[in-house]
């Protein structure tokens, strides 16, 4: 199950250290402190820090990553449009029409002078 956090996982940089998941970001910065010979030859994925992968296999990585199809809806979305177009295309959403008047609630309250546990 890859929620659950007592799950072991094999460290990139060691084969032999096996972590908690939970435990796994914390260790990836320690390990790379620890062994920064081996943290050079490896590439972080952008779509998970947690992927540490050989720097010649990075952009295979990258374009089978399970992880970027969470965010790819997104960015696809987003870059296709512009924010002001989608709405400008079919919101008929509009602000109710506001009855407050700031400026003379500051000026009444301006009157009254505050007094501690009054």
């Amino acid at each position: 199950d890859l929620s659950d956090p007592e799950r072991l996982v094999q460290c990139p940089l060691v084969k032999d250290h096996r972590i908690r998941a939970s435990r796994f970001p914390y260790h990836l910065v320690k390990c790379k402190e620890s062994h920064p010979e081996i943290a050079k030859k490896l590439g972080t994925c952008p779509f998970n820090a947690r992927h540490l992968v050989p720097r010649q296999d990075l952009t295979d990585h990258i374009m089978k990553c399970s992880d970027k199809a969470l965010l790819e809806p997104d960015v696809v979305d987003r870059s296709c449009q512009p924010w002001e177009d989608k709405v400008k295309d079919g919101s008929t959403w509009q602000a109710p029409p506001c009855d407050e008047d700031w400026e003379a609630e500051v000026l009444e309250s301006s009157n009254s002078a505050f007094v501690w546990g009054a």
